[in-house]
């Protein structure tokens, strides 16, 4: 019969035991140099310094230095040219950005100076006008109310006229003079509260009481129904006789109360004379002052002191 061995395994219980290698073993594990080596190369690379510092010129170490010059430098110059675009691109990008942003503000720039460039001229026409206007208004002693023609007579009514943007509210009515900075416009037949119409003084049924100016003859002038460059108008002078020469100015003589023309507003110049054998009398042509195809700011005389006068008598501006 057998005997039991009934004594505890004392291996079964046991953790097996780690084996820690030497550094030098676990540096060759890992394929890391040994610190012997590491050791050897700096002490090597010291080494070559101090000799090629001592040796000057004549180093031994020189001809090295230039053989590996030689060949490693065409080597740096191709690395530096292939990477050199690589590295550079984020500052070109930079750039390039920036470059957008500059001509996008010239761009709003040079639309800016072409914007004030094509309304410069109109703003000088109109400041130029409203100078004018204050200037005729001292001249002649009459207050006036500015306004802007803002239509003109459509060819089914068959009258030269003009819509100006002010009416009633401005204290405007029939039979008043409008003038612009040349001269006499024509009057105001009709209004609303906001505009008038104004009848020119080249409309066929204009009758206009004139004056040459440097020898005081009286006579009417008519209107042709032209405007532009062929727009004239005729003087019929009160003393058949009187011979009109060219050249001469000729005024408003002015109606009672003013209305509906004030006295000494320039109508225009005596261009040519003719001659009626018939009646044995002279008709002159007068070239008028005003452009009528191109109105713009105009000036209705009213009462010097009235609360609708922009331009009073003086030629102050309100």
């Amino acid at each position: 019969m057998t005997a039991l061995d009934n004594r505890p395994d004392t291996d079964a219980g046991r953790r097996p035991v780690r084996r820690v290698g030497a550094p030098l073993e676990r540096e060759a594990r890992h394929g890391l140099p040994s610190r012997s080596m590491i050791v050897a190369l700096v002490l090597a690379c010291v080494t070559l310094m101090v000799v090629d510092k001592a040796g000057g010129a004549d180093s031994p170490v020189a001809a090295a230095r230039r053989t590996a010059g030689e060949v490693l430098g065409p080597v740096e110059a191709g690395v530096s040219a292939l990477v050199g675009p690589i590295a550079a691109l984020p500052g070109a990008l930079r750039t390039n950005d920036s470059l957008r942003a500059d001509v996008a503000e010239l761009e709003e720039l040079n639309a800016d100076l072409r914007r004030e460039l094509r309304t410069d001229a109109y703003d000088d026409n109109r400041v130029a006008d409203l100078r004018g206007l204050c200037a005729i208004a001292g001249d002649l002693g009459y207050a006036l109310t500015a306004a802007r023609v803002i239509a003109i007579g459509g060819a089914q009514s068959f009258s030269d006229t003009v819509t100006i943007d002010a009416g009633s509210d401005s204290g405007l009515h029939p039979d008043m003079t409008v003038l612009n900075r040349d001269g006499l416009v024509g009057r105001v037949t009709s209004v609303t509260s906001h505009t008038a119409t104004v009848l020119l003084a080249v409309d066929p049924e204009s009758t206009v009481g004139g004056r040459v100016g440097d020898s005081m003859e009286l006579g009417f002038v008519h209107g042709r129904g032209e405007a532009g460059d062929d727009g004239r108008l005729d003087l019929q002078l009160a003393d058949r006789s009187v011979i009109p020469e060219q050249g001469q100015p000729v005024v408003t003589w002015g109606s009672e109360g003013g209305a509906p023309y004030v006295a000494g507003v320039p109508i225009g110049s005596v261009s040519r004379v003719y001659e009626s054998l018939r009646d044995t009398s002279y008709r002159a042509v007068l070239e008028p002052y005003v452009d009528f195809t191109s109105l713009d700011l105009v000036g209705v005389v009213v009462p010097s002191g009235s609360t609708h006068a922009v331009i009073e008598a003086d030629g102050s501006c309100g």
